[in-house]
């Protein structure tokens, strides 16, 4: 068994981005300007949306972060979004899941630009990812592909078994694997609660991903 150290990786990354950030402010390009909102007061959200706004800081990105009450209404939510997609200043948006039950979040995802779905959730994003198109890919799936690539692992032909099939971390995660790309090139099993003999599935895998939300 193979422990890949996550955060080794992280910080890999975070210094890439950095001297490329850098670089394009020594250009006198523009630096990337991510907006974030956050809705309600979600405890575990809010914690992800600072670690999201951490990030841009250690890399050098600009970061907005646009907080609305848990009672907002979904047109109030959705001009928000509208102003930022029409902002020539801001490159990336990220609305912060979950969102309160009132407000439907696949038209919440509908109404990103795709151009600036940093998440990756917009359905033209996802298309262009299980066709192989250059597109924003969600964050965790990326992320693993990145500690794969960083490890330097050959995956292909690798028995792959993803657990859970979410739209947000499973699935992404399973057309990922398989595709021809490198790292990738898996044979993908993709479990989830109906899926009998999950043992064995696992057992007969070289990689495993658990995306429950839980431990396994």
């Amino acid at each position: 068994m193979n422990l890949l150290d996550g955060k080794l990786a992280a910080e890999a990354v975070k210094e890439e981005l950095k001297l490329q950030v850098a670089e394009r402010a020594a250009a006198g390009k523009k630096i990337p300007h991510l907006a974030a909102v956050l809705v309600g007061n979600n405890g575990a959200s809010a914690t992800y949306v600072a670690a999201k706004v951490k990030a841009c800081e250690q890399t050098g990105f600009i970061s907005t972060l646009i907080r609305l009450e848990d009672t907002v209404t979904k047109h109030k939510l959705l001009e928000t979004i509208r102003a930022l997609n029409e902002d020539i200043d801001v490159d990336g948006i990220l609305v912060q899941l979950p969102l309160p039950k009132h407000i439907p979040e696949q038209e919440v995802i509908d109404a990103i630009d795709p151009q600036k779905d940093v998440d990756g959730f917009h359905p033209v994003n996802v298309g262009k990812m299980v066709q192989g198109a250059e597109s924003f890919v969600p964050a965790t799936p990326l992320g693993i592909m990145l500690l794969l690539s960083h490890n330097k692992i050959d995956t292909a032909g690798l028995k792959a078994v993803v657990i859970g099939r979410s739209n947000i971390v499973g699935r992404p995660m399973s057309i990922l694997l398989s595709a021809n790309t490198n790292p990738g090139n898996c044979t993908v099993t993709l479990c989830h609660s109906k899926t009998k003999n999950l043992a064995e599935h696992c057992q007969q895998a070289d990689i495993i991903v658990a995306a429950l939300g839980q431990p396994l």
